[in-house]
């Protein structure tokens, strides 16, 4: 992969792969011997990363310093005026955050914030957006093939495939069944548009209820009248994003108002569903299944009882990596770069107080 535009016997530019030396290109690091790349000579990013990504590459235009550890980024950092969090820690950006005297936006490659946000940051000035939408058609295919999944009972076919038994069985249609989406944002709408082709009927909850209708939606609920919306529906589907107000969001009170027949699918945030009081519902067979794509604890531990259950569909948090989800990232990163240097408003511009 090419680092930068300089040869990489050149110490200022570290071959790949260099931990003890940032990533710099066009960096004002570079300024000093008259070298600026392309764009952005006001607008310097430090992308906090784990590793060197080939996706990389496609920042060469602009003046950038890839970095993972805080001695290595100091210098970068009191010149950065926007940090890219691709792959590196919260505990990395709250280290730097205090010596980023420039900088006015971050922005981070995931969706979810809940392991991000620090206080120092919330009271700031500096603008946060996030990756949100880049992932949700991958999620909203993932809450289709979960519903299928259990309409269908798949797991039954594979199983009696791999015994070699012919054992014909009932399905059932999901054609006028009823969704109910916890937490209408772009992930529910992904899978709305998926669900309202097959003739789904679709219910949500909405921190503020829209004056208009949707034509994806049947009917909105408040997040406080959620057990009303969970007691019609035949899938739950939580796309919620991790805030004090949604932590535990289902819970024994929610499971005891589903449907025997219920499955609850989960593509949002782990602990928004109270995995104890999922396994209680699971074992007694209280609700009919679940698919499961995030967690409270990642990664689940060896041993885990949801590994084991046959009313679990188990995703190890990888629904929307598809094949080209990290280029898609990029794109949506210097899509946002093109309107932050024309002064154009920013998409996806994060209630930090809110947390999404």
């Amino acid at each position: 992969m090419a680092i930068s535009s300089k040869p990489t016997s050149d110490p200022e530019y570290p071959p790949v792969g260099t931990r003890s030396s940032p990533r710099t290109c066009g960096h004002r690091l570079g300024q000093e011997r008259g070298r600026i790349l392309g764009m952005g000579k006001e607008n310097p990013v430090l992308v906090l990363a784990s590793g060197d990504d080939p996706q990389f590459a496609m920042l060469n235009e602009l003046p950038h310093t890839v970095c993972g550890e805080v001695a290595t980024c100091a210098q970068a950092a009191k010149d950065a005026t926007v940090i890219l969090l691709w792959s590196g820690t919260r505990e990395l950006l709250r280290e730097l955050f205090g010596t980023c005297g420039q900088v006015r936006w971050i922005h981070s490659r995931a969706a979810g914030l809940d392991n991000l946000l620090f206080p120092e940051l919330v009271e700031s000035q500096v603008l946060l957006t996030n990756g949100r939408g880049v992932f949700s058609a991958s999620l909203g295919e993932f809450v289709l093939a979960a519903i299928l999944y259990f309409a269908k009972d798949f797991r039954r076919m594979v199983r009696n495939q791999m015994a070699s038994v012919w054992e014909p069985f009932d399905v059932q249609e999901i054609g006028g069944q009823t969704v109910g989406i916890l937490g209408y944002g772009d992930i529910g709408r992904a899978v709305a548009s998926r669900v309202h082709a097959m003739s789904m009927r679709v219910l949500a909850t909405k921190r503020h209820v829209p004056g208009s209708t949707d034509p994806l939606v049947d009917h909105f609920y408040k997040p406080e009248e959620r057990r009303e919306m969970i007691a019609l529906s035949d899938y739950i589907v939580a796309t919620a994003p991790l805030t004090e107000e949604t932590r535990n969001m289902i819970s024994d009170a929610e499971f005891a108002v589903m449907k025997p027949t219920a499955v609850v699918i989960n593509v949002g945030r782990g602990p928004v569903i109270d995995e104890a009081a999922l396994l209680r519902a699971l074992t007694a067979k209280r609700i009919k299944g679940a698919g499961l794509d995030v967690f409270e604890h990642e990664p689940l531990p060896a041993g885990h009882l949801l590994y084991k259950l046959e009313n679990v569909l188990l995703s190890p948090h990888c629904a929307d990596h598809t094949a080209d989800w990290q280029d898609q990232a990029m794109h949506f990163f210097l899509k946002q770069y093109g309107r932050f240097e024309k002064g154009e408003p920013l998409k996806n511009i994060v209630n930090k107080r809110q947390g999404y």
